[in-house]
């Protein structure tokens, strides 16, 4: 029997399984206060919300559960992320089937003015990568049965999201044990994120933040400037960046070119390879149709690079433009990213 067919049935059984037996999980909408947020120059709010899967039975139990977090991407927000994609569902279902084992299933919420954190610390925005692996962490472990230890914490996410998830595993392989980045985006310097785009021109000629939302390269160049090379006293967006023009003309500013480049996570690895080699598991993939030219490029380069270093992990390019079919039992989130920490990550023995 085809795999397409079989995958069906089985989506068929659960749905007609869940029904009658009402064994959903439970969504909740948490807010906390961020303390690695609180008092940014920025004015982003230190208010948090976390989208959060409670798998089914766990009110009926004292069971403890591993956690998957999982980083949205640019312009996303955790409970729209979780609703476009059906989360819920595909957990649902998953657990039904028995294709995964129960998981706590956690959405962080790190929109900001300029549509996104990169998850990154930030004199100007904040600190989002400490907001991830520290605040975060810690409140769904006081307030939830998880499993308190890193072999039982993954971290995932999409275009930005997967990003954030390569850094987490490179900064805080104490906290998270494996790692799956699904089209991570803005690894590095490359066809279509560079100097030379249009978008500089842009935000060159731009007299208020409000003038360059219109253009999506623009958004995400002075999102990165204000998370990368922030500058609080160059306004409009308080930070600098690589290039501008003075009328036509291009001007590279080398200094914060380093300071871009430094903090593009593949530029990361050569110092972070106790971090990475200590980590259970590390998955990326990625769409060779990629619109964002420099994606599929620089997934690439970011997988031969940890294999020059002996990095043990899984790379894959599939048929697809960027975070494609990720929902859907046929989708990416049912088919790879929930078996992955299924197998790595570490579940409560019974007692």
């Amino acid at each position: 029997m085809k795999k397409s067919v079989v995958t069906f049935l089985l989506t068929i059984s659960a749905v007609s399984f869940l029904s009658a037996q009402n064994l959903k999980g439970t969504v909740l909408y948490e807010r906390f206060l961020a303390s690695s947020i609180q008092g940014n120059p920025a004015g982003e709010d230190a208010m948090r919300r976390l989208t959060i899967y409670l798998p089914p039975g766990y009110y009926q139990s004292n069971q403890h559960y591993p956690v998957i977090y999982f980083l949205h991407g640019m312009y996303g927000e955790d409970s729209a992320t979780m609703a476009d994609l059906e989360i819920n569902y595909l957990l649902d279902t998953a657990i039904a089937v028995k294709h995964i084992k129960p998981v706590i299933f956690v959405l962080p919420d790190s929109y900001t003015k300029y549509k996104g954190s990169f998850y990154t610390n930030s004199i100007l925005t904040g600190n989002w990568a400490d907001f991830i692996a520290k605040d975060v962490v810690d409140y769904v472990d006081a307030h939830f049965r998880t499993i308190a230890n890193k072999t039982s914490r993954g971290i995932a996410g999409a275009s930005m999201g997967g990003n954030g998830a390569l850094k987490m595993g490179m900064l805080y392989p104490d906290v998270f044990s494996c790692v799956y980045a699904a089209t991570p985006a803005t690894l590095n310097w490359s066809d279509g994120n560079n100097t030379s785009i249009d978008a500089f021109k842009i935000i060159s000629e731009a007299k208020t933040d409000s003038a360059i939302f219109n253009n999506y390269s623009a958004t995400i160049m002075v999102d990165l400037g204000r998370t990368y090379s922030p500058d609080l006293n160059n306004p409009p967006f308080y930070a600098d960046m690589p290039a501008y023009y003075i009328g036509d003309s291009l001007i590279i500013d080398t200094s914060t070119v380093r300071k871009w480049t430094e903090h593009f996570a593949t530029n990361m690895i050569a110092s972070h390879l106790d971090a990475l080699r200590s980590l259970k598991a590390i998955k990326m993939d990625w769409g060779r149709n990629d619109a964002g030219r420099h994606v599929p490029v620089t997934c690439l380069e970011f997988s031969k690079k940890l294999e020059l270093y002996g990095i043990t992990h899984f790379a894959e390019e599939y048929l697809g433009g960027h975070a494609e079919f990720l929902n859907g039992t046929d989708g990416r989130i049912y088919t790879e990213i929930l078996p992955f920490f299924d197998r790595y990550l570490a579940f409560e023995t019974s007692k």
